[in-house]
């Protein structure tokens, strides 16, 4: 997985990585930033401005960038794009009423040149309710098939539990692994 690559690695300079990370609020985007950095994730409040986490392991330093998602932020999302490496989007799976915004959004998202070429990792959240959509029908609803112009990968996960967040993880690697070639 991603240590493994990362150890690979060890003996170049530390690399540092922007990752922005951005959803509609409720998405579980916070959640997912103290997930990776293996922090309690019991107590989450949600994010009136932004959070930076920067994890280092083993050579590399992931600087994350959580930003609120609630519909008076988002205005402002496009000021932190520049100099993105990779783009991570949450989905709520579970609220289907939401599917159409979030994916109006993403879209929007996608459109700005600052993203152009950045790869794309769908984190489509809260599959441990029993309401949650399926990645793939999120993934056709998202029409991520027409991204051609970047990498981008969608995966279930829960970040509560951390169920396929290190799925994540191992795409984010092998993105990583591909820009060093």
């Amino acid at each position: 997985g991603l240590l493994s690559v990362i150890q690979k690695l060890r003996g170049s300079p530390e690399q540092e990585l922007r990752i922005v990370l951005l959803g509609l609020d409720n998405a579980g985007k916070t959640t997912l930033l103290k997930r990776l950095a293996s922090e309690e994730v019991s107590t989450i409040t949600p994010t009136q401005g932004f959070n930076i986490k920067s994890v280092h392991s083993h050579g590399f330093k992931l600087n994350v960038w959580d930003i609120g998602g609630q519909r008076s932020i988002r205005p402002y999302w496009k000021k932190y794009l520049g100099s993105t490496d990779l783009l991570i989007y949450v989905i709520d799976s579970a609220d289907q009423k939401r599917f159409e915004e979030t994916g109006q959004e993403l879209a929007e998202l996608t459109e700005d040149e600052s993203l152009t070429g950045v790869p794309l990792l769908v984190f489509a959240n809260k599959q441990d309710l029993v309401t949650a959509a399926p990645a793939a029908e999120i993934a056709e609803g998202l029409s991520l098939h027409t991204y051609r112009d970047r990498e981008w990968q969608i995966q279930a996960c829960s970040a509560l539990s951390g169920e396929g967040v290190q799925d994540g993880m191992n795409w984010i690697s092998s993105q990583i692994m591909n820009r060093k070639k």
